[in-house]
């Protein structure tokens, strides 16, 4: 840092970029045929996925007795999650091994930007997809699936291991929100909206893209219409998508719109968007963006839209806060970076006194960080208090040593700044009081 307020550390430009980010403040914080299509749907419907070849995820093995099988469950946790003890909402994804990588990385991407919190992503791949994910077995010879695959009408018992086996592994193993989120494409896509029917509270937000509502002539869509007909209220979100897919698929997916439209069930959100420029394959990386667009709908603190700047002081952040941990049921704290930018648009507009009663609040809620120290420290600087921002300094050093902080150099070059004012200054006046002396 080159001088007081001149730089914007990246960690916090990442974290809200927009009108402000990149001015001022060294702790400022600141998304051909029908008939050839029909085939590509059913390769992507009862094919097993290969197995990504990326690095990340950790594996874990669970010995089902639901499933009378080892299961390979491959999880990713958000980026330091080692370092913090933070716990997060869970996103269970079936096709695991083929949407993990891409699926962690939106959900990195839109959390670093303020429009989403991070999840812990569990990854389901396949052993018998066909089996695992419909929920019934047709039998009727013109209905997909028919006769071809015999052993498909396992949903049902699947859901019964991600409920009774998987979902307590993962709460035993990893820190947790009580908060879960199904995904899945194709059948996948069947099988979260048949999740959705059979155990509404299992999970809080779905998202099935591609949803091969055709299944066994559309029983799941039959299905819906008796559940919503008679549901008076449900606590959840789901939003579906579609890509270019004329035909049964086609059929279904709207079917099911009709459906959502005709019965309003309190509580419920859902979204369906088709997306034209986009076939039954590419239609799952900007689904699973639009999905958790959906369900974080209102997580960004609303701003000023001409300068960036958060409105309403503290007030307004911690209310806004309160009604996210309103609406996904669990408390859901004011982020650090988010507080300091509130701070440092106070100590810009001359409120010195403001900033420092939010940099304060800063250092309570967040009492090991680093950061919040230094930028408290910055503020007594500048109103010209060295004697309380130099340990303040001194302890933000401390403690980026001891968290290996990657700013830790800049705290030490306050602390030596400012420490170097202060004996300047304890000097200067005892040589003034030893002229007086004289």
């Amino acid at each position: 840092m080159t001088t007081l307020f001149a730089s914007v550390r990246a960690t916090d430009r990442h974290n809200f970029p927009g009108p402000l980010a990149g001015s001022g403040g060294s702790n400022q914080s600141w998304s051909k045929s029908a008939s050839l299509l029909g085939a590509l749907v059913l390769l992507v419907l009862f094919s097993s996925s290969a197995l990504a070849q990326y690095g990340g995820p950790a594996k874990l093995t669970i010995k089902s007795s639901v499933l009378g099988e080892d299961r390979i469950i491959l999880v990713r946790t958000p980026p330091g999650y080692e370092a913090n003890k933070l716990a997060y909402p869970v996103l269970y994804l079936t096709d695991g091994d083929a949407h993990i990588a891409h699926t962690a990385s939106t959900i990195e991407f839109l959390a670093r930007n303020g429009r989403m919190s991070e999840l812990i992503v569990v990854g389901i791949p396949n052993t018998d997809r066909g089996r695992d994910l419909s929920p019934t077995r047709p039998k009727q010879t013109g209905a997909t699936g028919a006769p071809q695959f015999p052993t498909a009408g396992g949903a049902d018992n699947f859901l019964k291991f991600i409920e009774t086996e998987l979902i307590p592994e993962i709460e035993k193993r990893y820190r947790v929100q009580p908060y879960r989120v199904l995904a899945g494409h194709s059948l996948g896509g069947l099988f979260a909206i048949h999740a959705l029917l059979s155990r509404p509270e299992l999970f809080n937000s779905y998202v099935a893209v591609s949803p091969a509502l055709q299944w066994d002539n559309q029983v799941v869509v039959k299905r819906a219409e008796d559940f919503f007909k008679t549901r008076k209220e449900l606590n959840a979100i789901l939003y579906m998508s579609l890509g270019n897919e004329p035909g049964p698929i086609d059929d279904g997916f709207h079917q099911l719109q009709q459906v959502l439209i005709r019965n309003q069930v309190k509580g419920f959100e859902w979204e369906a968007q088709q997306m034209l420029d986009e076939d039954h394959g590419s239609v799952v990386l900007r689904s699973h963006y639009f999905g958790m667009r959906k369900i974080y709908d209102g997580w960004q603190m609303p701003r000023d839209p001409d300068t960036g700047a958060v409105a309403g002081g503290m007030k307004a952040v911690d209310e806004h806060y309160q009604k996210l941990s309103d609406k996904f049921r669990f408390t859901i704290p004011v982020p650090e970076n988010l507080i300091n930018q509130v701070g440092y648009q106070y100590l810009q507009a001359g409120q010195n006194e403001e900033a420092i009663a939010v940099f304060k609040l800063q250092v309570e809620r967040y009492p090991n960080s680093a950061n919040v120290y230094d930028s408290l420290a910055e503020a007594y600087e500048k109103i010209g208090r060295l004697d309380l921002a130099t340990p303040l300094y001194e302890k933000a050093q401390a403690l980026g040593q001891q968290n290996n902080d990657p700013n830790v150099a800049i705290y030490g070059a306050n602390f030596t700044r400012a420490n170097d004012k202060l004996k300047q200054a304890a000097a200067a006046k005892q040589t003034e009081a030893t002229k007086q002396d004289e």
